[in-house]
């Protein structure tokens, strides 16, 4: 589940274009398609807005979940189950923490219903979709006995890493294919899996 400028739940917590140690859950800022950018808001089991390192391609995976974002605009939540695909993922969530990874749907889904995320209440610039995703991991963390983030503290720890990352990937792949250069696995690499 992941929580994406919205908060999603796309495989395990973590979140899109934000943070993911004994961290929160998972959040990430993704842009809604044809709008601006805005924070994953779920630390969930990877998001988009989640709380914990991404799971791996190979081994056993977290907990299931539904696998949909949940974002907050001026018309209130939404829930969607495609065009999340070029957000950021930054896990919010240990992989051990099983009991968390299992409720992560559940606990998205009440907080989404909460009166703060009705229509009226958006604000563009100080109750947004990073405000949700931010609350409902602040919301995990204050469950656990943990302190609360900023909103300056989960940028930097979190939202900032994970965006440096993706702009090298972006370059590199850009470069590559510009340059008419393809990548392909070497074999060992393929039977790690």
């Amino acid at each position: 589940m992941a929580v994406s400028c919205g908060c999603g739940t796309a495989g395990s917590p973590s979140s899109a274009g934000g943070p993911r140690s004994a961290a929160p859950p998972a959040a990430a800022p993704c842009p809604v398609p044809g709008s601006s950018p805005r924070p994953a808001a779920s630390p969930a089991p990877s998001a988009t807005a989640t709380a914990s390192p991404a799971p791996s391609s190979c081994g056993p995976r977290p907990a299931p979940s539904s696998g949909v974002v949940y974002h907050y605009n001026e018309e209130g939540v939404h829930r969607a189950g495609t065009g999340w695909e070029q957000c950021i993922s930054i896990p919010l969530v240990q992989p051990d923490m099983f009991g968390l990874l299992q409720q992560w749907d559940e606990l998205l889904e009440k907080f989404s219903v909460g009166e703060a995320w009705l229509p009226h209440r958006y604000e563009e610039h100080d109750h947004n979709c990073y405000t949700y995703a931010l609350a409902f991991i602040n919301s995990i963390l204050t469950a656990q006995g943990k302190q609360q983030m900023s909103k300056s503290e989960f940028t930097e720890k979190f939202v900032i890493p994970q965006t440096k990352k993706a702009s090298k990937y972006i370059t590199v792949h850009r470069e590559l294919t510009a340059n008419d250069f393809y990548i392909v696995p070497l074999p060992d690499e393929e039977k790690q899996c």
